[in-house]
């Protein structure tokens, strides 16, 4: 009988190296459209699955959960968030056998609105990579670039998806962590606990009352989101809501059978003895250890989505995201809080006749630190011209 350890898990996650071998494997895959089906969670855009994926972000907007609400606005039916895509496929890993990886850089771009019932397939291209190069943060690393398409039923294309992953030797992150380190978990304090929950009480989307182009001015900030302080089963809502892993997460003899038949996918946790995927760095913090962190963290896509919940609260129905651009520039730890916001910068008629405004976008923890840097492009309804929801 074949055991793990035979074919190769251990109680540690696998330490590749960059070898020139491996360089040439990845870039031979260049323009190769990879395989989805073991990553899609949710092909039907059903009105439960919607509902799912707004309670694993924590985003109750009624346009996209309450169906009476919905149907006086804009489209006449629910809708997703622009962010449902990530519940239909979070994203899909290639090739870099051994090495560590963070999800760095997310670019988007919104083309049109998923409905209930919409059947959404997507299509992944391997689009090549940058390095290797040196980094303080992790030694050695790559930059490599997934694209990732979103289509509907009627072939129209929902949106396409840059992700950008570093990938990194784990022995070299592992061997900066503790220039890394901050007090975990942070030491709240009732009142500072209390003013977290008032502020995130009183967020509320802005609804039908639409927010016109012309009534927005350069310097105008957007509303705050407060998430946090984050918790495991905010990690947990959020597998549930449909929106990762990469893999999908299995239990017992069918996660067994993955493993053996990619062994790097696991490691055998020492306390448990449980075999456990490389993807929960995010909630467990042995594996997130293993992986160059201090303690479980969160997903880099999550905090996109709560960007654009900070945006679509403050546009309202009538307005719309049309591409955003985020940087992941640090780890949200379990016990930290983030807010995220934005401030208009620009506004202009862009070149599809849309009045639109550009948003320099944040995502501050209690460090101070800025953990996503972006931006964003939003369009708004103009008194000159009636909403088109079908945009």
């Amino acid at each position: 009988m074949t055991t793990t350890s035979d074919i190769g898990i251990s109680k540690e996650l696998a330490a590749g190296k960059f070898t020139e071998e491996m360089l040439t494997q990845m870039r031979n895959l260049i323009g190769t459209e990879l395989r989805t089906d073991s990553s899609i969670n949710n092909e039907y855009a059903t009105r439960l699955a919607i509902l799912r994926f707004t309670e694993g972000i924590g985003d109750d907007n009624p346009l996209w959960i309450d169906e009476e609400y919905a149907a006086n606005g804009p489209f006449g039916e629910i809708v997703a968030p622009p962010s449902f895509i990530f519940a239909c496929l979070a994203g899909i890993q290639v090739g870099w056998p051994g090495l560590g990886g963070f999800h760095a850089e997310t670019t988007i771009d919104f083309h049109a609105p998923i409905r209930v019932g919409d059947k959404i397939t997507p299509r992944v291209i391997f689009d090549g990579f940058d390095g290797p190069d040196s980094s303080q943060f992790a030694g050695r690393r790559i930059k490599d670039y997934i694209r990732q398409e979103y289509w509907n039923q009627n072939d129209e294309l929902v949106a396409s998806f840059i992700c950008s992953r570093m990938r990194f030797e784990r022995t070299e992150m592992q061997a900066r962590r503790s220039s890394r380190a901050v007090e975990l978990p942070h030491p709240w304090t009732d009142a500072e606990l209390e003013q977290i929950e008032s502020d995130i009480l009183a967020e509320k989307p802005r609804g039908a009352l639409p927010r016109f182009w012309e009534d927005v001015s350069v310097g105008d900030e957007i509303d705050t989101v407060t998430k946090g302080p984050i918790g495991l089963t905010d990690e947990i809502a959020y597998i549930a809501g449909g929106a990762a892993p990469i893999p999908r997460i299995a239990a017992h003899g069918v996660a067994l059978r993955r493993y053996h038949k990619h062994p790097k996918w696991a490691f055998r946790d020492p306390r448990t003895h449980a075999l456990e995927p490389v993807y929960s760095v995010h909630y467990n913090d042995y594996a997130a250890q293993l992986q160059g962190a201090q303690v479980a963290y969160d997903v880099g896509i999550q905090r996109t989505c709560w960007q654009i919940q900070s945006a679509t609260n403050w546009a309202g129905d009538t307005g719309r995201v049309k591409s955003l651009h985020g940087q992941y520039r640090a780890h949200v730890y379990l016990s930290d809080v983030v807010r995220l916001g934005g401030r208009v910068v620009s506004k202009e008629i862009d070149d599809s006749g849309d009045h639109v405004v550009r948003i320099e976008t944040w995502a501050y923890n209690q460090r101070e630190q800025n953990v996503m840097p972006g931006s964003m492009i939003l369009a708004l309804p103009s008194r000159e011209q009636s909403p088109s929801p079908s945009h």
